[in-house]
């Protein structure tokens, strides 16, 4: 019967083996597809965020400080400014759409393998769970061979448990 029982264990383990979804699916993606996914993992950050608050400092600091002749974007109205800003928000937004769309095929991926690797772990419990089973008559069998009851071996046991904890 072990012999049974490790090659039931075993075709489980074989037939479904464990994988790496993310690796799997960043090798469907191309260059483009990357691209997005590496602007929607860095844009979130607090350097992204460092790097546009120092940018809009030096700008609007250059702009209200310098002299009149080297100011290149009048105050008050930051034309130019607000046209580079609007023209990043326009490209990034499309862009980190993408990059969430491919984060949420890759979380579908992750989802989808670990209810595998569930149904799996339900199948190998099911065949341990059937194996002690057997263990369990067998043993109740060779008790009752000799003549013992399993009650009193139960509680035999159980008086035993209890003046070892006494001690």
């Amino acid at each position: 019967m072990p012999g049974g029982y490790r090659k039931r264990l075993s075709d489980v383990r074989s037939k479904h083996p464990l994988r790496n979804t993310y690796r799997e699916t960043m090798a469907k993606l191309d260059a483009l597809d990357r691209l997005a996914v590496w602007t929607t993992a860095h844009v979130g950050t607090m350097g992204f965020f460092l790097v546009i608050l120092a940018w809009t400092i030096i700008w609007l600091s250059w702009n209200f400080l310098a002299p009149a002749q080297l100011k290149f974007d009048p105050p008050m109205g930051f034309v130019f400014w607000l046209f580079i800003s609007n023209v990043i928000q326009i490209l990034l937004m499309p862009l980190i759409m993408i990059g969430q769309n491919i984060q949420g095929m890759h979380a579908e991926a992750r989802a989808e393998h670990d209810l595998e690797v569930n149904v799996k772990a339900e199948k190998e419990i099911e065949i341990i769970l059937h194996h002690l089973e057997q263990q369990n008559d067998l043993l109740v069998a060779m008790l009752e061979s000799q003549g013992l009851k399993i009650d009193e071996v139960l509680k035999e046991m159980e008086d035993r448990r209890r003046l070892a904890r006494t001690r």
